[in-house]
Protein backbone atom coordinates (compact mmCIF):
# COMPACT_ATOMS: atom_id res chain seq x y z
CA UNK A 1 0.00 0.00 0.00
CA UNK A 2 2.86 2.35 1.17
CA UNK A 3 4.46 1.62 -2.50
CA UNK A 4 1.42 2.62 -4.22
CA UNK A 5 1.07 5.11 -2.69
CA UNK A 6 4.44 6.52 -3.05
CA UNK A 7 4.31 5.62 -6.95
CA UNK A 8 1.24 8.16 -7.10
CA UNK A 9 2.75 10.71 -5.47
CA UNK A 10 6.06 10.33 -7.63
CA UNK A 11 3.88 10.28 -10.78
CA UNK A 12 1.69 13.07 -9.65
CA UNK A 13 4.72 15.19 -8.83
CA UNK A 14 6.29 14.14 -12.30
CA UNK A 15 3.26 15.56 -14.24
CA UNK A 16 3.29 18.79 -11.41
CA UNK A 17 7.02 19.71 -12.99
CA UNK A 18 6.44 18.37 -16.71
CA UNK A 19 3.15 20.74 -16.54
CA UNK A 20 4.91 23.70 -15.32
CA UNK A 21 8.12 23.14 -17.73
CA UNK A 22 5.48 23.08 -20.50
CA UNK A 23 3.59 26.02 -19.79
CA UNK A 24 7.25 28.24 -19.08
CA UNK A 25 8.50 27.04 -22.27
CA UNK A 26 5.08 27.65 -24.12
CA UNK A 27 4.89 31.10 -22.18
CA UNK A 28 8.73 32.15 -22.07
CA UNK A 29 10.33 30.64 -25.50
CA UNK A 30 7.29 29.38 -28.29
CA UNK A 31 4.86 32.15 -27.93
CA UNK A 32 7.51 35.04 -27.87
CA UNK A 33 8.96 33.41 -30.65
CA UNK A 34 5.25 33.12 -32.74
CA UNK A 35 4.10 36.49 -32.48
CA UNK A 36 7.35 38.13 -33.46
CA UNK A 37 7.54 35.46 -36.82
CA UNK A 38 3.99 36.70 -37.15
CA UNK A 39 4.82 40.56 -36.66
CA UNK A 40 7.69 40.19 -38.94
CA UNK A 41 5.98 38.78 -41.81
CA UNK A 42 3.89 41.74 -41.82
CA UNK A 43 6.53 43.82 -42.31
CA UNK A 44 6.93 45.67 -38.57
CA UNK A 45 10.62 45.15 -37.83
CA UNK A 46 12.62 45.64 -34.67
CA UNK A 47 14.45 43.98 -32.33
CA UNK A 48 14.51 40.52 -31.72
CA UNK A 49 12.92 38.58 -28.69
CA UNK A 50 15.78 38.06 -25.44
CA UNK A 51 14.60 35.40 -22.97
CA UNK A 52 13.08 36.77 -19.80
CA UNK A 53 14.50 39.93 -20.29
CA UNK A 54 13.53 41.31 -23.95
CA UNK A 55 15.02 44.90 -24.34
CA UNK A 56 14.53 46.02 -20.38
CA UNK A 57 18.72 46.28 -20.53
CA UNK A 58 19.02 47.81 -23.52
CA UNK A 59 16.24 50.61 -22.27
CA UNK A 60 17.68 50.94 -18.70
CA UNK A 61 21.39 51.52 -20.35
CA UNK A 62 20.22 54.17 -23.10
CA UNK A 63 17.93 55.72 -20.37
CA UNK A 64 20.62 55.71 -17.67
CA UNK A 65 23.26 57.10 -20.58
CA UNK A 66 21.14 59.89 -21.60
CA UNK A 67 20.85 61.15 -17.95
CA UNK A 68 24.21 60.95 -16.86
CA UNK A 69 24.73 64.49 -17.68
CA UNK A 70 22.84 67.38 -18.60
CA UNK A 71 22.23 68.59 -22.75
CA UNK A 72 22.68 71.86 -24.41
CA UNK A 73 20.53 75.06 -23.87
CA UNK A 74 17.53 73.78 -26.60
CA UNK A 75 14.58 71.84 -27.22
CA UNK A 76 16.03 68.91 -28.66
CA UNK A 77 14.98 66.85 -25.84
CA UNK A 78 13.63 63.64 -27.43
CA UNK A 79 17.08 61.75 -27.32
CA UNK A 80 17.87 62.40 -23.97
CA UNK A 81 14.02 61.83 -23.08
CA UNK A 82 13.35 58.73 -24.48
CA UNK A 83 16.46 57.71 -26.18
CA UNK A 84 15.35 53.95 -26.86
CA UNK A 85 12.05 54.99 -28.42
CA UNK A 86 14.48 57.33 -30.69
CA UNK A 87 17.00 54.77 -31.90
CA UNK A 88 13.98 52.23 -32.34
CA UNK A 89 12.46 54.92 -34.55
CA UNK A 90 15.52 55.81 -36.37
CA UNK A 91 16.66 52.29 -36.93
CA UNK A 92 13.80 50.28 -37.57
CA UNK A 93 11.07 53.09 -38.54
CA UNK A 94 7.87 54.48 -37.40
CA UNK A 95 6.32 51.41 -36.48
CA UNK A 96 8.58 49.08 -34.74
CA UNK A 97 8.62 46.05 -32.41
CA UNK A 98 10.39 45.53 -28.88
CA UNK A 99 10.17 43.23 -25.84
CA UNK A 100 9.55 45.01 -22.62
CA UNK A 101 10.09 41.17 -20.59
CA UNK A 102 8.11 38.66 -22.50
CA UNK A 103 5.82 41.21 -23.31
CA UNK A 104 5.50 42.00 -27.41
CA UNK A 105 5.66 45.90 -27.34
CA UNK A 106 5.14 47.43 -31.03
CA UNK A 107 5.40 51.36 -31.21
CA UNK A 108 3.54 53.15 -32.95
CA UNK A 109 4.92 56.80 -34.11
CA UNK A 110 1.99 58.32 -37.03
CA UNK A 111 -0.20 60.44 -35.84
CA UNK A 112 -3.41 58.54 -37.80
CA UNK A 113 -2.71 55.67 -36.20
CA UNK A 114 -2.42 56.99 -32.92
CA UNK A 115 -5.63 58.58 -32.64
CA UNK A 116 -7.00 55.07 -34.38
CA UNK A 117 -6.10 53.57 -31.68
CA UNK A 118 -6.91 56.28 -28.89
CA UNK A 119 -10.49 56.76 -30.36
CA UNK A 120 -11.45 53.44 -30.84
CA UNK A 121 -14.73 52.09 -28.55
CA UNK A 122 -14.69 48.39 -29.44
CA UNK A 123 -13.01 47.80 -26.48
CA UNK A 124 -9.61 46.01 -28.48
CA UNK A 125 -7.42 48.86 -26.93
CA UNK A 126 -7.33 48.77 -23.27
CA UNK A 127 -4.92 49.86 -20.70
CA UNK A 128 -2.20 47.18 -20.18
CA UNK A 129 -2.26 44.93 -17.11
CA UNK A 130 -0.88 46.00 -13.99
CA UNK A 131 1.80 44.49 -11.46
CA UNK A 132 -0.11 44.45 -8.42
CA UNK A 133 2.64 46.76 -7.00
CA UNK A 134 1.64 48.97 -9.36
CA UNK A 135 -1.65 48.76 -8.38
CA UNK A 136 -0.90 50.77 -5.00
CA UNK A 137 -0.02 53.90 -6.32
CA UNK A 138 -3.99 54.57 -7.20
CA UNK A 139 -6.82 52.49 -8.99
CA UNK A 140 -8.98 55.45 -10.16
CA UNK A 141 -10.61 56.48 -13.08
CA UNK A 142 -7.14 56.49 -15.07
CA UNK A 143 -6.62 52.83 -14.73
CA UNK A 144 -10.16 51.10 -14.92
CA UNK A 145 -11.97 49.66 -17.86
CA UNK A 146 -15.00 48.48 -18.87
CA UNK A 147 -18.56 49.11 -17.47
CA UNK A 148 -17.16 50.27 -14.19
CA UNK A 149 -14.41 52.42 -16.13
CA UNK A 150 -17.36 54.41 -17.68
CA UNK A 151 -19.65 54.48 -14.88
CA UNK A 152 -16.91 56.08 -12.86
CA UNK A 153 -15.63 58.53 -15.53
CA UNK A 154 -18.93 59.77 -15.70
CA UNK A 155 -19.17 60.94 -11.90
CA UNK A 156 -15.83 62.20 -12.05
CA UNK A 157 -16.40 63.84 -15.33
CA UNK A 158 -19.28 65.93 -13.71
CA UNK A 159 -16.85 67.57 -11.18
CA UNK A 160 -14.65 69.42 -14.10
CA UNK A 161 -17.74 70.67 -15.96
CA UNK A 162 -17.31 74.73 -17.14
CA UNK A 163 -19.77 76.03 -14.38
CA UNK A 164 -17.66 74.20 -11.47
CA UNK A 165 -14.35 75.06 -12.96
CA UNK A 166 -15.93 78.46 -12.64
CA UNK A 167 -16.70 78.37 -8.72
CA UNK A 168 -13.02 76.45 -8.00
CA UNK A 169 -11.47 80.15 -9.93
CA UNK A 170 -11.14 81.87 -5.94
CA UNK A 171 -9.55 79.42 -4.59
CA UNK A 172 -6.62 78.90 -7.07
CA UNK A 173 -6.30 82.69 -6.65
CA UNK A 174 -6.37 82.78 -3.03
CA UNK A 175 -3.23 79.50 -3.23
CA UNK A 176 -2.02 81.87 -6.05
CA UNK A 177 -1.42 85.23 -4.09
CA UNK A 178 0.63 83.03 -1.43
CA UNK A 179 3.14 82.14 -4.01
CA UNK A 180 3.49 86.27 -4.72
CA UNK A 181 3.83 87.24 -1.46
CA UNK A 182 5.84 84.39 -0.33
CA UNK A 183 7.82 85.74 -3.65
CA UNK A 184 7.56 89.32 -2.91
CA UNK A 185 9.07 88.81 0.57
CA UNK A 186 12.38 86.81 -0.69
CA UNK A 187 12.70 89.50 -3.53
CA UNK A 188 12.35 92.20 -1.12
CA UNK A 189 16.21 92.79 0.70
CA UNK A 190 17.75 93.37 -2.65
CA UNK A 191 15.23 93.35 -5.59
CA UNK A 192 16.16 89.52 -6.54
CA UNK A 193 16.63 86.60 -5.55
CA UNK A 194 16.82 82.61 -7.11
CA UNK A 195 13.97 80.42 -6.12
CA UNK A 196 13.54 76.37 -7.56
CA UNK A 197 10.25 77.46 -9.12
CA UNK A 198 10.18 73.16 -9.10
CA UNK A 199 9.62 72.85 -5.98
CA UNK A 200 7.67 76.34 -5.24
CA UNK A 201 4.83 74.56 -7.93
CA UNK A 202 4.96 72.00 -6.21
CA UNK A 203 3.70 73.00 -3.04
CA UNK A 204 1.25 75.98 -5.17
CA UNK A 205 -0.09 72.59 -7.33
CA UNK A 206 -0.45 70.88 -3.75
CA UNK A 207 -2.31 73.97 -2.15
CA UNK A 208 -4.76 74.34 -5.33
CA UNK A 209 -5.63 70.32 -5.33
CA UNK A 210 -6.10 70.10 -1.54
CA UNK A 211 -8.51 72.93 -1.54
CA UNK A 212 -10.52 72.86 -4.87
CA UNK A 213 -10.70 69.06 -4.17
CA UNK A 214 -10.86 68.38 -0.49
CA UNK A 215 -11.28 72.03 0.98
CA UNK A 216 -8.41 71.83 3.02
CA UNK A 217 -5.15 73.79 2.61
CA UNK A 218 -1.70 71.87 1.67
CA UNK A 219 -0.44 71.74 5.13
CA UNK A 220 -3.23 69.49 5.61
CA UNK A 221 -2.37 67.21 2.57
CA UNK A 222 1.22 67.70 2.84
CA UNK A 223 1.55 64.07 4.15
CA UNK A 224 -0.48 62.84 1.38
CA UNK A 225 1.67 64.45 -1.35
CA UNK A 226 5.13 63.12 0.33
CA UNK A 227 3.52 59.56 0.63
CA UNK A 228 2.64 59.55 -2.74
CA UNK A 229 5.63 60.67 -3.99
CA UNK A 230 7.44 57.98 -2.51
CA UNK A 231 4.90 55.51 -3.42
CA UNK A 232 5.04 56.68 -7.39
CA UNK A 233 8.72 56.12 -7.00
CA UNK A 234 8.45 52.09 -5.80
CA UNK A 235 6.12 52.09 -8.43
CA UNK A 236 9.10 52.90 -10.66
CA UNK A 237 10.85 50.04 -9.29
CA UNK A 238 8.36 47.37 -9.48
CA UNK A 239 7.39 47.92 -13.16
CA UNK A 240 10.82 47.68 -13.92
CA UNK A 241 10.89 44.84 -12.44
CA UNK A 242 10.19 41.37 -13.74
CA UNK A 243 7.21 39.73 -11.22
CA UNK A 244 6.61 36.87 -10.47
CA UNK A 245 3.24 35.76 -9.02
CA UNK A 246 3.24 36.02 -5.75
CA UNK A 247 6.32 38.24 -5.11
CA UNK A 248 4.41 40.64 -3.39
CA UNK A 249 3.48 38.40 -0.13
CA UNK A 250 7.65 38.08 0.12
CA UNK A 251 8.25 40.67 2.70
CA UNK A 252 11.10 42.45 1.24
CA UNK A 253 12.13 46.08 2.35
CA UNK A 254 10.73 47.68 -0.45
CA UNK A 255 7.05 45.39 -0.53
CA UNK A 256 6.49 46.32 3.28
CA UNK A 257 6.95 50.07 2.69
CA UNK A 258 5.06 49.76 0.09
CA UNK A 259 1.95 48.46 1.95
CA UNK A 260 2.64 50.87 4.68
CA UNK A 261 2.39 54.02 2.17
CA UNK A 262 -0.57 52.08 1.00
CA UNK A 263 -1.95 52.02 4.27
CA UNK A 264 -0.75 54.89 5.85
CA UNK A 265 -2.72 56.62 2.64
CA UNK A 266 -5.53 55.01 2.90
CA UNK A 267 -5.87 55.96 6.62
CA UNK A 268 -5.47 59.65 6.25
CA UNK A 269 -7.68 60.13 3.44
CA UNK A 270 -10.37 57.90 5.12
CA UNK A 271 -10.10 60.15 8.10
CA UNK A 272 -10.37 63.50 5.91
CA UNK A 273 -13.52 61.90 4.31
CA UNK A 274 -15.11 61.15 7.21
CA UNK A 275 -15.14 65.07 8.62
CA UNK A 276 -16.28 65.50 5.31
CA UNK A 277 -19.48 63.56 5.88
CA UNK A 278 -19.92 64.81 8.86
CA UNK A 279 -19.78 68.27 7.96
CA UNK A 280 -22.15 67.98 4.64
CA UNK A 281 -24.71 66.08 7.52
CA UNK A 282 -24.65 68.48 9.80
CA UNK A 283 -24.65 71.59 7.41
CA UNK A 284 -21.67 73.34 8.40
CA UNK A 285 -20.43 73.05 4.96
CA UNK A 286 -21.47 76.00 3.16
CA UNK A 287 -20.35 75.01 -0.28
CA UNK A 288 -20.07 71.60 -1.90
CA UNK A 289 -17.92 72.80 -4.85
CA UNK A 290 -15.13 71.05 -3.90
CA UNK A 291 -14.53 67.21 -5.74
CA UNK A 292 -14.85 65.33 -2.28
CA UNK A 293 -17.98 66.87 -1.69
CA UNK A 294 -19.37 66.22 -5.29
CA UNK A 295 -17.78 62.30 -5.42
CA UNK A 296 -19.92 62.06 -1.38
CA UNK A 297 -23.14 63.18 -2.92
CA UNK A 298 -22.46 60.05 -5.52
CA UNK A 299 -21.79 58.09 -3.27
CA UNK A 300 -25.07 58.90 -1.39
CA UNK A 301 -27.11 58.27 -5.04
CA UNK A 302 -28.77 54.65 -4.95
CA UNK A 303 -28.12 54.27 -9.10
CA UNK A 304 -24.57 55.71 -8.40
CA UNK A 305 -23.54 54.27 -5.23
CA UNK A 306 -19.96 54.76 -4.94
CA UNK A 307 -17.74 53.15 -1.98
CA UNK A 308 -15.59 54.58 0.48
CA UNK A 309 -12.47 52.23 -0.81
CA UNK A 310 -13.59 53.79 -4.34
CA UNK A 311 -13.94 57.34 -3.35
CA UNK A 312 -10.26 56.93 -1.69
CA UNK A 313 -8.53 55.56 -5.15
CA UNK A 314 -10.06 58.75 -6.48
CA UNK A 315 -8.63 60.93 -4.03
CA UNK A 316 -5.52 59.20 -5.00
CA UNK A 317 -5.46 59.98 -8.10
CA UNK A 318 -6.36 63.64 -7.77
CA UNK A 319 -3.30 63.93 -5.24
CA UNK A 320 -1.34 63.03 -7.18
CA UNK A 321 -2.01 63.57 -11.10
CA UNK A 322 -3.67 67.05 -10.48
CA UNK A 323 0.08 68.08 -8.55
CA UNK A 324 2.13 66.34 -10.90
CA UNK A 325 0.76 67.75 -14.60
CA UNK A 326 0.35 71.45 -13.26
CA UNK A 327 3.29 71.48 -11.33
CA UNK A 328 5.41 70.45 -14.34
CA UNK A 329 3.91 72.66 -16.91
CA UNK A 330 4.28 76.08 -14.85
CA UNK A 331 8.12 74.85 -14.63
CA UNK A 332 9.18 73.96 -18.18
CA UNK A 333 7.21 77.27 -18.82
CA UNK A 334 9.10 79.37 -16.55
CA UNK A 335 12.25 78.07 -18.30
CA UNK A 336 11.26 78.28 -21.53
CA UNK A 337 10.60 82.11 -20.84
CA UNK A 338 13.85 82.59 -19.31
CA UNK A 339 15.05 80.90 -22.24
CA UNK A 340 13.08 83.30 -24.57
CA UNK A 341 12.75 86.70 -23.29
CA UNK A 342 11.23 88.50 -26.18
CA UNK A 343 8.25 85.67 -25.33
CA UNK A 344 8.21 86.63 -22.17
CA UNK A 345 8.02 90.02 -22.53
CA UNK A 346 5.33 89.74 -25.06
CA UNK A 347 3.14 87.77 -22.68
CA UNK A 348 3.62 90.46 -19.85
CA UNK A 349 2.81 92.97 -22.02
CA UNK A 350 -0.45 91.42 -23.01
CA UNK A 351 -1.27 90.65 -19.01
CA UNK A 352 -0.56 93.65 -18.05
CA UNK A 353 -2.25 95.62 -20.81
CA UNK A 354 -5.79 93.24 -20.16
CA UNK A 355 -5.52 92.73 -16.23
CA UNK A 356 -3.34 95.46 -15.14
CA UNK A 357 -2.12 94.55 -11.38
CA UNK A 358 -6.20 92.85 -11.02
CA UNK A 359 -6.34 89.35 -9.84
CA UNK A 360 -7.75 87.63 -13.25
CA UNK A 361 -11.43 85.58 -13.37
CA UNK A 362 -12.11 82.98 -15.73
CA UNK A 363 -13.47 85.85 -18.14
CA UNK A 364 -9.91 87.61 -18.76
CA UNK A 365 -8.25 84.05 -18.43
CA UNK A 366 -10.27 83.52 -21.77
CA UNK A 367 -8.64 86.83 -23.43
CA UNK A 368 -5.20 86.30 -22.61
CA UNK A 369 -4.01 85.01 -26.48
CA UNK A 370 -0.34 84.97 -26.06
CA UNK A 371 -0.59 83.27 -22.50
CA UNK A 372 -2.42 80.51 -24.09
CA UNK A 373 -0.04 80.36 -27.11
CA UNK A 374 2.93 79.85 -24.81
CA UNK A 375 1.36 77.06 -22.97
CA UNK A 376 0.35 75.50 -25.49
CA UNK A 377 3.60 75.50 -27.22
CA UNK A 378 5.23 74.42 -23.79
CA UNK A 379 3.07 71.29 -23.76
CA UNK A 380 4.19 70.67 -27.26
CA UNK A 381 7.94 70.27 -26.14
CA UNK A 382 7.44 69.68 -22.89
CA UNK A 383 4.49 67.42 -22.39
CA UNK A 384 3.78 66.05 -19.18
CA UNK A 385 3.47 62.22 -20.66
CA UNK A 386 6.03 61.06 -22.93
CA UNK A 387 3.76 58.38 -24.55
CA UNK A 388 0.60 56.51 -23.79
CA UNK A 389 0.30 52.44 -23.70
CA UNK A 390 -2.50 50.65 -24.98
CA UNK A 391 -2.68 46.56 -25.09
CA UNK A 392 -4.78 44.40 -27.28
CA UNK A 393 -7.22 42.05 -25.24
CA UNK A 394 -7.97 40.01 -27.71
CA UNK A 395 -6.55 40.16 -32.30
CA UNK A 396 -7.15 43.07 -33.36
CA UNK A 397 -6.50 44.83 -37.17
CA UNK A 398 -4.58 48.35 -37.36
CA UNK A 399 -4.88 49.76 -40.78
CA UNK A 400 -3.74 46.26 -42.72
CA UNK A 401 -1.94 44.69 -39.97
CA UNK A 402 -3.30 42.19 -37.92
CA UNK A 403 -1.86 42.60 -33.86
CA UNK A 404 -2.15 39.35 -31.66
CA UNK A 405 -4.07 39.69 -28.53
CA UNK A 406 -1.58 40.17 -25.56
CA UNK A 407 0.78 42.80 -27.62
CA UNK A 408 1.33 46.37 -25.68
CA UNK A 409 1.15 49.18 -27.94
CA UNK A 410 3.42 52.12 -26.97
CA UNK A 411 2.07 55.48 -28.57
CA UNK A 412 5.23 57.64 -28.54
CA UNK A 413 3.69 61.80 -28.06
CA UNK A 414 6.43 63.20 -27.62
CA UNK A 415 8.05 61.63 -31.02
CA UNK A 416 4.76 63.22 -32.46
CA UNK A 417 5.14 66.58 -31.36
CA UNK A 418 8.50 66.59 -32.61
CA UNK A 419 7.88 64.91 -36.29
CA UNK A 420 8.71 67.16 -39.10
CA UNK A 421 5.56 65.87 -41.03
CA UNK A 422 3.36 67.86 -38.65
CA UNK A 423 5.48 70.91 -37.43
CA UNK A 424 7.08 73.20 -39.35
CA UNK A 425 10.76 73.59 -37.56
CA UNK A 426 9.24 71.37 -34.36
CA UNK A 427 12.53 71.87 -32.08
CA UNK A 428 11.73 75.82 -32.33
CA UNK A 429 9.73 77.39 -29.46
CA UNK A 430 7.44 79.03 -32.07
CA UNK A 431 3.93 80.07 -30.13
CA UNK A 432 2.94 81.76 -33.22
CA UNK A 433 1.93 78.42 -34.52
CA UNK A 434 -0.86 78.45 -32.17
CA UNK A 435 -1.87 81.56 -32.91
CA UNK A 436 -5.41 80.56 -35.01
CA UNK A 437 -6.16 77.98 -32.48
CA UNK A 438 -4.74 74.37 -31.65
CA UNK A 439 -6.73 72.84 -34.39
CA UNK A 440 -4.77 74.69 -37.25
CA UNK A 441 -1.18 74.37 -35.49
CA UNK A 442 -0.51 71.47 -37.45
CA UNK A 443 -0.50 69.84 -40.91
CA UNK A 444 -2.82 67.39 -41.91
CA UNK A 445 -3.25 65.05 -39.17
CA UNK A 446 -3.70 65.45 -36.04
CA UNK A 447 -0.64 65.96 -34.07
CA UNK A 448 -1.07 67.61 -30.51
CA UNK A 449 -1.75 65.27 -27.61
CA UNK A 450 -0.11 66.31 -23.94
CA UNK A 451 -3.68 65.24 -22.18
CA UNK A 452 -4.08 62.35 -24.41
CA UNK A 453 -7.12 61.77 -27.00
CA UNK A 454 -10.73 60.13 -27.47
CA UNK A 455 -12.70 58.40 -24.67
CA UNK A 456 -10.06 58.79 -22.18
CA UNK A 457 -8.57 62.34 -22.73
CA UNK A 458 -7.64 63.62 -19.15
CA UNK A 459 -10.45 64.95 -17.40
CA UNK A 460 -8.68 67.32 -15.73
CA UNK A 461 -6.87 69.21 -18.59
CA UNK A 462 -9.24 72.22 -18.36
CA UNK A 463 -8.34 72.43 -14.64
CA UNK A 464 -4.72 72.05 -15.41
CA UNK A 465 -4.71 75.08 -17.84
CA UNK A 466 -6.72 77.55 -15.86
CA UNK A 467 -4.81 77.20 -12.60
CA UNK A 468 -1.34 77.20 -15.31
CA UNK A 469 -2.95 80.31 -16.93
CA UNK A 470 -3.80 82.16 -13.61
CA UNK A 471 -0.53 81.43 -11.79
CA UNK A 472 1.46 82.62 -15.09
CA UNK A 473 -0.80 85.55 -15.49
CA UNK A 474 -0.12 86.56 -12.04
CA UNK A 475 3.51 86.37 -11.70
CA UNK A 476 4.26 88.25 -15.33
CA UNK A 477 2.08 91.49 -13.13
CA UNK A 478 4.75 91.32 -10.37
CA UNK A 479 7.96 89.76 -11.93
CA UNK A 480 10.69 89.06 -14.72
CA UNK A 481 13.19 86.07 -14.74
CA UNK A 482 15.88 84.59 -16.10
CA UNK A 483 17.80 81.28 -15.73
CA UNK A 484 19.96 80.90 -12.73
CA UNK A 485 23.59 80.07 -13.57
CA UNK A 486 23.56 77.24 -11.80
CA UNK A 487 20.43 75.62 -13.88
CA UNK A 488 21.12 72.32 -15.84
CA UNK A 489 19.03 71.99 -18.84
CA UNK A 490 17.89 67.74 -18.04
CA UNK A 491 14.42 66.92 -19.13
CA UNK A 492 14.31 63.30 -18.02
CA UNK A 493 11.04 60.80 -18.08
CA UNK A 494 10.38 60.37 -14.16
CA UNK A 495 6.70 58.64 -14.74
CA UNK A 496 6.05 62.35 -15.82
CA UNK A 497 8.68 65.34 -17.39
CA UNK A 498 10.61 66.66 -15.01
CA UNK A 499 13.87 68.61 -14.63
CA UNK A 500 16.11 66.01 -13.51
CA UNK A 501 18.56 68.53 -11.23
CA UNK A 502 15.25 70.62 -10.19
CA UNK A 503 14.64 74.35 -11.72
CA UNK A 504 16.58 77.14 -10.47
CA UNK A 505 15.34 80.91 -11.76
CA UNK A 506 16.41 84.31 -10.49
CA UNK A 507 13.21 86.33 -10.17
CA UNK A 508 12.98 90.32 -10.15
CA UNK A 509 10.31 92.59 -8.66
CA UNK A 510 9.18 94.99 -11.60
Amino acid sequence: MEDYIFKALTISFAFIVLYVTIKFVHNFLWKPQRIEKLLWYQGIRGTSYKFLNGDKTDMLKTTLEASSKPMSLNHQIVPRVIPFFHQLVQQYGKISLYWFGRTPCILIGDAELVRFILTNKNGHFIKPPLNPLVKLLQLGVATLEGEIWSKRRKLVASAFLVEKLKGMVPEISISCCSLIQRWQQLVKPQGKCEVDVFSEFTILSGDVIARTAFGSSYQEGKKIFELQHEQASLVREAYWSTYIPGFRFIPTRNNKRRYQIYNQTNAILREMIKRKEHTMKTGALESHDDLLSMLLECKEESENSLTIDEVIEECKLFYFAGQETTTNLLTWTMIVLSMHQNWQEKARREVLEICGKRIPDLETLNRLKIVTMVLHEVLRLYPPLSYLQRYTQCETKIRSMTIPKGVEIQLPLMLLHYDERYWDNPEEFNPERFSNGVSKSYHDQIAFYPFGWGPRICLGQNFALIEAKLALAMILQYFSFQLSPSYAHAPCHRVTLKPQHGAPIIIHSI
